[in-house]
C-alpha cells in the first residue's frame, strides 16, 4: 500500500508543533495554560460566574476541537494525540483554566477513552472543589440504532452541540441550564457520513484501511472506523439521498419545521463536492417545506486526510435558535458581533493535576526473596518497549482493520514515556515504586484508552507488591493479577468482549495454576506468554462487545483485537526477559 507524503517535522513532537503554529496563527484568540502544555484556553473565554466550557478530543480533526475556542462558544480544549483523548492531566489543566466558580461541563464525543480519562480528570477537579460533570456527543446515526441511541459515536454533530452548550454559558444560565441546552442540542442533531478513501497517520503515512475503486465505506467514523456497509460509489445526489434518508426518519421532519445544515469535508474532499451535497440538501428540505435556518458547507470535523463527507440537521426550536445564533468568535467559527473583549478580572486560580505520592518506602521492612530484582524489572520494561516499538506498526495495521489505527502507534508513545520515567526514576527505587512511575508516564503521555487502563493496571500491580524488593513466584502472580484486575476496572471488560482483558485475564489465571502447582517465578510467567498469546489469537473469533469496534457487530469477526495482542507482545517480552 502506497504511503503518504506528510508536511511534519519529528514525530514526536507534533502535537507540540501543532499547537505552536495555531498559538502563532491565533494570538489574539488562544493560549496556553496548565502544566503540561496541552490545554488550549481562550484568551477573552473565562470568567468570574461563568459555566466553564471545555470541549476535546483526539488531535487529527482539525478545526476541532481548539479551533472552536474562543469567546462565546469554548473556554479551552486539551489536544490529545492523533485520534486518541486527551489525558487525565491535560484534560484537568483545561478544567481548571475554564473555572469561573460556576462548574465546569466537558463536551465531547462518545468513545472509549475520552469516558475514562474524562472521567478521571473529573475526580481531579471535584477533588479539588469545583463541580464538573461530563456530557457525551451521540450524532452519528450509523453507530448504533434508535433504540440505543446513548452508545452512539460523537462525530460531525459536535459542531452543533458545542456551540448551543457555549453559547448557554456565555448568556450566564446555571450549570444545570447550561447541561440541559447540551442536551436539547444532542437529542436534535443527527450525523450520517461516507469516505471514499481512507486517512493515513502522519507518524506513518501508511493508510488507516483500505476502499477499492469505484465503492464507498457508508457511515465511516471520524478516525477511520468502518462503516456499516460498502458499497458502489455513487453521484453526488445518490449519496446526498443515502445520507439524509435516516436523518429525515430519525428526526421526524415535516413540513413547517427548521433546521440548522453542516455540510462537513472529512479532510481531502473539494469543497466544490461539499456545495454539490448542501445543493441535494436544500433541495430535498424545500420539496419538504423544511426550511434551512443556517448552513454551514466546509470543513469542521475532519479525519486527517480521509476523503468523504458527512450531513448533519439539527431540527430547530425557538431556544435552539437564540443559541445557534449568539454571537461567538473563535478561529474557526465566528458568529455575529461577539461583545468587545474587555480585561476581565478573574479571581485565583488553584489546583492541579498532578496527584500526592505516598511516604517513601521503608526499605529495612521489604521482603527480598525472589529473583525479580528492582534491576531486573527494569530491564524486562526496557525489553518490553523494544517490543512495541518492534510491533508498532503491525499493532497498528490490526487496529486499522477494526478501528482508528493507531494503538501501534498509542503504544510507542505510552513505552517511550516509560522509558523517560524509567531513566528518570531513583536508583534505588522499588518495584512498587517504579510501578507507580510506569503508571504516571502512560496516564500523561497516552490518553486514549490505553493510558487509564494500563496506568491503573500497573498502579494496582504496583500495590499488590508493595511489601516486596524483589518479587518470587507468589509476588510476581500476584502482580500479574494487579494487572489484569486494574486493567478489568477501570475498563469494565470481561473475557469474551474483544478486547486486551481477553489477554491479561487468561495470564493472571494460568499463572495462578502454576503457581499452585510448584512452578518457579520463570514458569509462571512463560505459562501467562502463553496463555495470552491464546487468548489474543482467540479474539478472532470474537464479536466486539466493546470499544470503536463495537460498533461493527459481525464485521469484527475474523480479526484479532489489537489491544489483545500488545498485551500477549509485553507479557513475552518479559517472559524472555526473565
Amino acid at each position: 500500500m502506497a504511503k503518504s507524503s506528510k508536511l511534519i517535522n519529528d514525530p514526536d513532537h507534533l502535537i507540540e508543533d501543532l499547537i505552536a503554529g495555531m498559538l502563532s496563527a491565533h494570538p489574539g484568540h488562544l493560549r496556553v495554560e496548565g502544566r503540561t502544555g496541552r490545554a488550549i484556553v481562550a484568551v477573552n473565554g473565562p470568567r468570574d460566574g461563568k459555566v466553564g466550557i471545555v470541549i476535546g478530543g483526539g488531535s487529527g480533526h482539525e478545526p476541532a476541537f481548539a479551533g472552536y475556542v474562543g469567546r462565546g462558544l469554548a473556554d479551552a480544549a486539551p489536544l490529545g494525540n492523533i485520534f486518541a483523548s486527551p489525558s487525565p492531566p491535560q484534560i484537568a489543566d483545561a478544567g481548571f483554566a475554564a473555572d469561573g466558580g460556576a462548574g465546569v461541563l466537558f463536551l465531547y464525543g462518545n468513545y472509549t477513552g475520552d469516558v475514562m480519562n474524562f472521567a478521571m480528570a473529573e475526580e481531579i477537579l471535584t477533588d479539588a472543589g469545583i463541580p464538573a460533570r461530563s456530557f457525551l456527543v451521540t450524532d452519528d446515526v450509523a453507530s448504533a440504532p434508535p433504540e440505543r441511541a446513548s452508545e452512539r459515536r460523537g462525530i460531525a454533530g459536535d459542531f452543533f452541540v458545542f456551540k448551543i452548550a457555549g453559547a448557554a454559558a456565555d448568556l450566564g444560565l446555571p450549570f444545570d441550564a447550561v447541561e440541559e441546552a447540551a442536551r436539547r442540542a444532542n437529542a436534535a442533531t443527527r450525523t450520517m457520513g461516507v469516505a471514499l478513501s481512507a486517512c493515513a497517520m502522519p507518524q506513518t503515512g501508511t493508510p488507516n484501511f483500505h476502499i477499492p475503486e469505484g465503492e464507498m465505506e457508508i457511515g465511516m467514523g471520524i478516525h477511520g472506523e468502518p462503516g456499516i456497509e460498502r458499497v458502489p460509489a455513487a453521484r453526488a445526489d445518490a449519496v446526498a439521498n443515502r445520507l439524509l434518508e435516516p436523518l429525515l426518519a430519525e428526526l421526524d421532519l415535516t413540513a413547517g419545521d427548521r433546521v440548522a445544515v453542516l455540510v462537513n469535508g472529512l479532510g481531502s474532499t473539494m469543497l466544490l463536492e461539499l456545495y454539490l451535497l448542501h445543493r441535494r440538501v436544500a433541495e430535498t428540505l424545500g420539496s419538504r417545506d423544511i426550511a434551512i435556518h443556517h448552513s454551514w458547507v466546509g470543513e469542521y470535523c475532519t479525519s486527517l486526510d480521509m476523503g468523504g463527507a458527512s450531513v448533519t440537521l439539527m431540527r430547530l426550536d425557538d431556544d435552539l435558535v437564540t443559541w445557534l445564533d449568539h454571537p461567538c468568535d473563535t478561529p474557526a467559527l465566528r458568529v455575529g458581533a461577539a461583545d468587545k473583549p474587555t480585561e476581565m478580572v478573574r479571581r485565583a486560580r488553584s489546583g492541579s493535576a498532578v496527584a500526592s505520592r505516598p511516604d517513601a518506602v521503608d526499605r529495612v521492612t521489604l521482603k527480598t526473596e525472589g529473583p525479580v530484582t528492582p534491576d531486573l524489572f527494569r530491564g524486562m520494561m526496557q525489553a518490553a518497549a523494544q517490543m512495541m516499538f518492534a510491533e508498532r506498526d503491525a499493532l497498528s495495521a490490526l487496529d486499522g482493520a477494526i478501528g482508528d489505527g493507531d494503538h501501534g502507534i498509542t503504544m510507542e508513545i505510552g513505552w517511550k514515556a516509560v522509558l523517560a520515567a524509567l531513566d528518570s526514576a531513583d536508583p534505588d527505587a522499588t518495584i512498587s515504586e517504579l510501578c507507580q512511575q510506569i503508571a504516571d508516564a502512560f496516564l500523561e503521555a497516552v490518553g486514549a484508552s490505553a493510558g487509564p487502563l494500563y496506568a491503573t493496571g500497573f498502579a494496582r500491580a504496583g500495590e499488590a507488591v508493595s511489601d516486596r524488593l524483589n518479587l518470587d513466584a507468589g509476588a510476581l502472580t500476584a502482580w500479574l493479577e494487579g494487572m489484569a484486575a486494574g486493567i478489568e476496572t477501570r475498563g469494565g471488560a470481561r473475557p469474551g468482549d474483544k478486547t486486551m482483558v481477553d489477554a491479561w485475564r487468561p495470564a493472571a489465571d494460568r499463572a495462578a495454576q502454576i503457581l499452585a502447582d510448584g512452578g518457579d517465578a520463570v514458569a509462571c510467567l512463560r505459562a501467562a506468554a502463553d496463555a495470552a498469546a491464546a487468548g489474543a489469537e482467540a479474539t478472532k473469533a470474537m464479536q466486539s462487545a466493546r470499544g470503536r469496534s463495537k460498533t461493527l457487530g459481525a464485521r469484527s469477526v475474523g480479526h484479532v483485537d489489537p489491544g489483545a495482542r500488545s498485551a500477549a507482545l509485553l507479557i513475552a517480552a518479559w517472559a524472555t526477559a526473565l
